[in-house]
């Protein structure tokens, strides 16, 4: 059987994989994200996943790689991981406070050939008070999340909507994902 390779780093990409109770391998890809001039936010996740996919793929020849990257986007603008700089996160939420932002996945799977795709969810925060910003930033669940926040933990209590797949607001579309995998002839667990 050939084997499968998640090109990530990410626990909830992992999680989001077991739950569907797939054996994979993890190799995390390490290239840099950079955003290239004029790239725009879905060419940018797109241009990652597919790289991700494609280095990992180049070590392990034979194997099927699944990557993805995510981003979130307000006014087009792509808002990146704000690290260990509270005064970073806390802007990211006043942002995205009391109006609709995009999450953007791109996910791609390297065979035989490498096909990917971007999906688009809208997510919708309420206004956020600054006590509220200052609590979540405190409790440092966003400094390593696109956009500062984590939509299946803490950071859900801000969520008044998500139109689209809820689960690549998470990092991983799996609607999607899982059809990627089975074009590239991963056997899922309910085929025979």
């Amino acid at each position: 059987m050939t084997s499968f390779i998640l090109a990530s780093g990410s626990p909830r990409r992992r999680e989001l994989l077991g739950q569907l109770g797939l054996s994979f391998d993890v190799q995390a890809a390490d290239l840099d994200e950079s955003v290239h001039g004029g790239e725009r936010p879905a060419q940018y996740v797109e241009r990652l996943a597919r790289e991700k996919a494609s280095a990992v793929h180049s070590k392990r020849p034979g194997s099927i790689v699944l990557a993805a990257d995510t981003s979130v986007v307000v006014d087009d603008a792509i808002l990146g991981k704000p690290g260990a700089d509270a005064s970073e996160g806390a802007a990211m939420l006043r942002r995205l406070s009391g109006r609709s932002h995009q999450v953007m996945t791109g996910v791609a799977v390297a065979g035989s050939s490498v096909e990917s795709i971007v999906v688009t969810s809208d997510v919708v925060f309420r206004a956020l008070s600054e006590a509220e910003i200052a609590w979540y930033v405190s409790t440092g669940e966003g400094r390593d999340k696109a956009g500062g926040y984590g939509s299946q933990a803490l950071a859900g209590v801000f969520i008044s909507e998500i139109r689209g797949s809820a689960t690549s607001v998470i990092g991983l579309p799996l609607a999607e994902s899982v059809e990627l995998l089975r074009r590239a002839g991963v056997r899922l667990p309910w085929e025979p």
